[in-house]
Parts: structure tokens; C-alpha cells; sequence
């Protein structure tokens, strides 16, 4: 296994990248501020089980496979980009007021937990950042590949959960000041149909 000293380096990085604004991070930022930290952190869950499919992925060698297919990264950066585009429409049809406090209410556990799922795999960005970072960390002295991969990977998902969780929170805090206000809401509502537009046009404008 890798040593104390690579394990904290790696957790110390992973912390760092998860913070950096990114499509995932912007994305928890959004659904908590307009729908509450509930809803957020079961987004971050869901994300971080698209994280877990990465990372046996990578370990099983299936992410290279894909990194090779042109054809693979365009249907899937289409399918996620349509997917935002949805969730753009969405939030920028939601309504303010009680009815919005109902709306979100209807929203099941279920459905925000696979809004994180699908948001997360449908980003081929994803399988091509895991390919690129995690072997950087493994030696070949340290153990088989195969399980330093896993362990690297899940550590990543520990540090995108602290990351994301902290997000959660704090846009869930100040979304629910902003969310007793119908302007304040229509506003957040805006802010996230644009943001979830932007995020669509980048991914499906992205290369390999």
C-alpha cells in the first residue's frame, strides 16, 4: 500500500481540486442554494457514486478503452450536455413563493440522489481526468496497480465528500436567507438556469 506520506500529499490534492470551481462543484453550489442542503448533499452523494463507476473504471482498465473512442466521448458528452440543458429549462420555469416550497418538497430523496449519479457520469471529462491522475500517484513497489488504483480513488471520493458536503452547507445556508424573498427566489431560479446552461454549452463544445 502507498505510504502515509503519498496518502496525505494525494488527500491534500484531491482536497484542493475538488474546491477549484468545476462543472460538479458549481452544479452542488446551484441545487443547494435553490432547493436546501438536504437536496445538496443528496446530489454530493450521488456524485460521488458516479465517482465510485470511475474508479473501477480505471482500475479494470475499461477508462482507457473508452479514453480511445472518439465515438463514446461525443454521445456521452451529448447525453450530459442535454441533461444540464433540462435542468436549465427547469430551473428556469420553477416557480418562487410556496409553490416553489412545494415543488421542492415533491422532489424525492430518489430523484436528487440520481440527479448526482447522471450529472456525474454523463461528464466524460470525468473517465479522462482519472485516467490522467490517479496512475500519477501509484509505484510499482507499493503493491499491485489494480488496489493502489481503488484505494487512490476512493480516497478522492472521501475528499470530494468533505468538499462538496462544506459547499452543500454553506449554499444551503445563504439559499434559504435568499429563498424567503419570491424576488430573491426568481433570482436564485435564473442563477441556476444559467449556470446549468453554461455548464451544458462547455461540455458539449469540449475535445478530448
Amino acid at each position: 500500500m502507498p505510504s502515509a506520506d503519498t496518502n496525505l500529499f494525494f488527500l491534500g490534492a484531491a482536497l484542493l481540486l475538488a474546491l477549484t470551481p468545476g462543472p460538479d462543484n458549481l452544479f452542488v453550489l446551484m441545487q443547494s442554494a435553490s432547493a436546501g442542503r438536504k437536496a445538496g448533499i443528496l446530489v454530493v452523494l450521488g456524485l460521488c457514486t458516479g465517482l465510485l463507476v470511475h474508479t473501477t473504471a480505471v482500475t479494470l482498465g475499461l477508462a482507457a478503452l473508452f479514453a480511445a473512442s472518439a465515438a463514446a466521448f461525443t454521445v456521452l458528452k451529448f447525453a450530459g450536455a442535454g441533461y444540464l440543458a433540462y435542468l436549465a429549462w427547469q430551473a428556469f420555469r420553477a416557480p418562487a413563493g410556496m409553490q416553489a416550497e412545494g415543488d421542492r418538497a415533491a422532489a424525492s430523496a430518489g430523484q436528487l440522489y440520481l440527479r448526482g449519479i447522471v450529472m456525474n457520469l454523463t461528464n466524460p471529462k470525468v473517465v479522462l481526468f482519472f485516467l490522467a491522475f490517479l496512475p500519477q500517484f501509484v509505484r510499482p513497489e507499493a503493491g499491485r496497480v489494480g488496489v493502489q488504483l481503488a484505494w487512490f480513488g476512493l480516497l478522492f471520493i472521501v475528499a470530494t465528500m468533505l468538499a462538496f458536503s462544506a459547499l452543500a452547507f454553506l449554499a444551503g445556508y445563504f439559499g434559504e436567507k435568499l429563498r424567503r424573498s419570491e424576488r430573491a427566489q426568481r433570482c436564485l431560479n435564473r442563477a441556476a438556469a444559467f449556470v446549468f446552461g453554461g455548464l451544458a454549452l462547455k461540455l458539449v463544445t469540449s475535445t478530448r
